[in-house]
């Protein structure tokens, strides 16, 4: 029986994940790793058939007790840890010993092209240790409009970000976590491949604005400014040196580079047509208001 521990389980994704390993009716044990199991069993409490480990990216005496007994691992990165080979590397290297034997890895599209993301040394990481892998490498997620970008929306009315006109491909995390979970089903028919899932949708902030504007019937404005200057208003906000750089490359790369690449992946692997950024606003109008 394949036993899956889910990293990141309390985060977007992972609970997406989740949410979607259980709606298939996955054959296996389903692990949620977790840092307080006592208060997340409440946030799960309607997975009855859950099982829960306790772990935390940066502790790794919590890895070996997290992986013992595990055969599939769903990894991704959390968003303040670039450290790759500070915390991935021993987090693999218990990983092998543990038995586990597949790992489905959150990356990022374009992940193989850029050397100065992390998820690059990830996945080079994971192809060294010989793991049998599945890459996921979704594009941007809509729901950084209802996190990291929600305080300038619903307080200032404004997206500020140093992308200026580049285009970005815009994918529902809901979608990400069904494509997931059907690969970690499917796992012996995808092994060993890498997978583009985006949306059907080539905008650029001053669209997502302007889109905005028209579905929440309040005016939102796009500043783009310089990257440095981006980055420094992150630290200022709070953000960790890591954190703020790799915002800064997100948002400020994609200005050097062609617009993303559509892909059918989604399709081929669900039967089903991604979400439209319009859909999502709409789903999410509460939460874009003040």
């Amino acid at each position: 029986m394949q036993t899956i521990l889910i990293t990141g389980a309390t985060g977007n994704i992972g609970r997406e994940v989740i949410e979607s390993l259980v709606a298939l009716n996955v054959k296996a044990e389903i692990i949620a790793a977790v840092r307080d199991i006592a208060k997340e069993k409440d946030t799960f409490m309607k997975f009855t058939h859950l099982s829960y480990r306790s772990y935390d990216f940066e502790n790794p005496q919590t890895f070996k007790s997290a992986f013992k007994d595990v055969n599939t691992l769903f990894l991704l990165r959390p968003p303040h840890i670039s450290k790759v080979d500070k915390v991935f590397r021993p987090l693999l290297e218990i990983a092998k010993s543990s038995g586990i034997e597949r790992i489905i890895f959150l990356s990022v599209q374009g992940a193989e092209k850029s050397s100065l993301i992390p998820h690059n040394r990830i996945e080079r990481l994971i192809n060294e240790f010989g793991f049998d892998y599945i890459f996921v490498r979704p594009s941007y997620f809509m729901q950084n409009l209802t996190t990291a970008l929600r305080d300038d929306i619903t307080e200032h009315r404004r997206i500020v970000l140093p992308s200026k006109k580049a285009q970005f491909n815009w994918i529902d995390v809901k979608d990400i976590g069904l494509a997931t979970a059907h690969l970690i089903r499917d796992f012996a028919t995808y092994k060993n491949q890498s997978f583009e899932i985006t949306g059907s949708e080539n905008l650029n902030f001053k669209q997502v604005a302007d889109e905005l504007s028209r579905l929440i019937s309040k005016k939102v404005e796009f500043q783009s400014i310089n990257p440095f200057r981006f980055y420094f208003r992150k630290r200022r906000e709070g953000l960790n040196h890591s954190f703020a750089l790799v915002m800064t490359l997100l948002h400020s790369l994609p200005r050097l580079q062609e617009p993303p690449e559509i892909t059918n992946d989604y399709k081929n692997i669900t039967g089903r047509e991604p979400s439209t950024l319009q859909e999502f606003i709409h789903r999410e109008k509460k939460a874009l208001l003040p």
